[in-house]
């Protein structure tokens, strides 16, 4: 199945955190905070404005995004955990140095 997200909708991945401390400390799954980055990997086509001009997202596909912990809503496509959220609700774009 492949989702289509609609007006300013972006649909975003997870990046799984690191499972282990730098002293060699491994944290449970139960334990672990889900992380807040993930990759984009669909986008809508944009939202529209009072004039009906469609204003198009400043997300692409393949960015790595930082959000809220609570952010978007969970769906599960194939067995992945995928989040669907409005471009409003992501932070920032993770730039590669």
């Amino acid at each position: 199945m492949k989702l289509r997200p609609l007006h300013d909708r972006v649909i975003v991945k997870r990046i799984e955190s690191e499972t282990k401390t730098a002293s060699g400390i491994v944290i449970p799954d139960n334990a672990a905070e889900k992380p807040d980055q993930g990759e984009v990997l669909a986008v809508g086509p944009g939202k529209k404005s009072d004039k009906g001009d469609l204003i198009a997202l400043n997300i692409k596909v393949g960015d790595r995004v930082l959000f809220g912990k609570y952010s978007g809503q969970t769906v599960k496509v194939d067995g992945d955990e995928l989040l669907v959220m409005k471009e409003d609700d992501l932070f920032a774009v993770v730039e590669a140095k």
